[in-house]
């Protein structure tokens, strides 16, 4: 096998799946910030994921709705103003009071 190929920096990590607080733990080199307790009293890094085999509707068999419109709308409100010019925001604004 070629050297300096794979990570050497290995650990155990807890994954965390918030859309049903699933947690397992297992080894990765992801990057994280945060920690946690597990259940040996151990602290190890905290990766979150929004899906895990707990919640994906191949393995649950349920369909689970994903919340894209939402974030749409919200995206689009905090955007919109975005790349407007002050003085032709300015007069849209007026225009749209009369």
């Amino acid at each position: 096998m070629k050297k300096g190929t794979h990570p050497e920096n290995y650990r155990e990590v807890v994954f965390r799946d918030v859309s049903c607080d699933y947690e397992f733990i297992s080894k990765s080199c992801a990057p994280s910030k945060e920690t946690t307790t597990w259940t040996d009293g151990n602290e190890y890094p905290l990766i979150k994921m929004e899906i895990s085999s707990q919640s994906h509707p191949f393995f649950t068999g349920k369909m689970k709705f994903v919340d894209t419109a939402g974030r749409i709308d919200k995206f689009n409100k905090k955007f919109k103003n975005f790349g407007i010019k002050k003085d032709t925001a300015a007069q849209a604004d007026e225009a749209s009071a009369e």
